[in-house]
């Protein structure tokens, strides 16, 4: 399930080692065997796979995946090509469009932003269905802390995009001043309009990582994805 995630593997060596960790794909297996658990179990890191950690320019913070029936894929607020689009990617594309003049895409899914280093990471890997929350006492929480600490202290500067008040929790996980830490309402049709509609985190986001790398992230899903810089 994570045995082979890249150069992630090396940065998670120690947290993957520890008594909870075990505990927590034990306990993760078995649910996988007694209940109906998102996303598939062969997708529960795909963030980590698309995603290096020394490709990583943006973190885009998830609660959940998705509990409904074929929309986690393992990566924050992404589904499969197809897939309706839920209510919360539906706000992100139109703060999109508010703010980069980016029209709605028709696909939710995300990958090419993964693909230039969006990290789309969910604070909980799994979830049974229709139970959002499900699986937060599991020990996930821990271990993507644990993640969002290693990225903090990495040299490179990066965006963390904090939507919600779970997300915007974990600020203090993040140690590097040479960081950009964007901090909004949840995109959620119940708090999208109490300040993350018109935050434009997008264009600020692009605007730090001109600076920093010259390039920012192409936003635009109609367009194939160009090599970030390293």
């Amino acid at each position: 399930m994570y045995e082979k995630l890249g150069d992630w593997s090396q940065v998670l060596k120690e947290e993957f080692a520890k008594p909870y960790f075990g505990e927590l794909v034990r306990r993760v297996r078995q649910e996988y065997r007694t209940a109906t658990v998102y996303p598939p179990q062969g997708s529960v890191f795909r963030a980590f796979l698309m995603t290096p950690y020394q490709r990583v320019r943006v973190v885009l913070l998830g609660q959940d995946p998705y509990h409904g029936p074929g929309q986690a894929m393992g990566m924050s607020f992404s589904v499969p090509p197809g897939v309706p689009l839920p209510p919360s990617l539906q706000n992100i594309y139109q703060e999109l469009w508010n703010d980069l003049d980016i029209p709605p895409s028709t696909s939710g899914y995300l990958g090419p932003w993964a693909e230039q280093g969006v990290f789309l990471l969910n604070s909980s890997l799994t979830v049974r269905r229709g139970q959002a929350g499900s699986h937060r006492a599991l020990g996930w929480q821990q271990f993507t802390d644990a993640v969002i600490e290693k990225l903090g202290e990495r040299e490179a500067p990066m965006v963390f995009l904090l939507w919600g008040a779970d997300a915007r929790s974990k600020v203090p996980l993040i140690k590097g001043p040479q960081h950009l830490i964007l901090q909004a309402p949840h995109p959620s049709p119940l708090s999208a309009f109490r300040g993350f509609f018109g935050c434009r985190h997008f264009s600020k986001a692009n605007a730090f990582l001109q600076q920093h790398y010259g390039q920012g992230i192409d936003w635009d899903l109609s367009h194939p994805p160009q090599e970030p810089a390293r």
